[in-house]
């Protein structure tokens, strides 16, 4: 596997997210659980990731899938290189998967991660609550007027 990039999503009706997804991207999802899917989408290279939640319609986070562990420390090295403060996750069983993982924070406080899955898990969000994210879903809503 080689990277890709992964959007993850808040929706409102998951049945209907995973129908049009689905149609749009033209593949069956990867995984379906109470609340969650996830597509793999291989043209464009995407990891599509829905969270049903009551307010739907915002990014919950961004990440990039990378093939293993040994891709998630080079990525931990180069955000660190760059001056960026990391928060590292490793083993971490959250969205129906153990992950190890690396986050890095934007400006605007918008969540992106580099993860490789380890193993395939019933759990979506660890004891805590919080899902795939290390401050619970960051939702950021696009300005009325943004466009493309």
């Amino acid at each position: 596997m080689s990277s890709r990039v992964q959007l993850g999503l808040n929706v409102a009706d998951l049945d209907a997210a995973i129908d049009f997804y689905g149609k749009a991207f033209g593949v069956e999802p990867n995984k379906v659980k109470p609340g969650y899917a996830n597509f793999v989408v291989t043209n464009p290279p995407l990891k599509l990731v829905l969270f049903e939640r009551p307010d739907g319609g915002t990014i919950n986070h961004l990440g990039v899938e990378v093939p293993g562990t040994r891709e998630v420390h080079e990525a931990t090295t180069h955000l660190q290189t760059a001056g960026l403060e990391t928060r590292l996750e490793d083993g971490v069983d959250c969205c129906h998967a153990v992950q190890d993982k690396v986050w890095a924070t934007d400006p605007d406080g918008l969540e992106w991660e580099w993860y490789t899955v380890l193993a395939d898990s019933e759990r979506l969000a660890p004891e805590a609550g919080a899902c795939c994210s290390p401050t619970d879903a960051v939702r950021t809503e696009a300005p009325a007027t943004a466009c493309c």
